[in-house]
C-alpha cells in the first residue's frame, strides 16, 4: 500500500495503525514513508524509545479502556525495569 501512494504523493506520509518497531523501521529504511505514529503502542508503554532501544518487551494496550473515566487502560501501564 505505501509503495503505490508513494508513487502517488510525494508529500508527507505517515504509517499508523499496527505498525510495530520493525515494520517501522523498514518501512523508512525503503523511503515509502516519512515518519511512523506508534499511538496505542505509546499510550501503553510511555517509555516507548526505552523499549526499543534495548529491544524490550511490549506492553499490551487495552483499546476498550483507553480514553476511560479514570485511570485504567490509559495510566496505569507499569514502566520498563532497568
Amino acid at each position: 500500500m505505501f509503495r503505490h501512494f508513494r508513487k502517488l504523493y510525494q508529500g508527507t506520509i505517515i504509517a499508523h495503525v499496527g505498525i510495530d518497531q520493525h515494520r517501522g523501521n523498514a518501512l523508512l529504511a525503503d523511503d515509502l514513508v516519512d515518519l511512523v505514529a506508534y499511538g496505542q503502542a505509546f499510550i501503553a508503554n510511555p517509555d516507548l524509545p526505552a523499549r526499543f532501544a534495548s529491544r524490550a518487551p511490549l506492553a499490551e494496550p487495552k483499546p476498550d479502556l483507553i480514553y476511560g473515566p479514570d485511570v485504567a487502560g490509559y495510566t496505569d501501564y507499569p514502566p520498563l525495569q532497568g
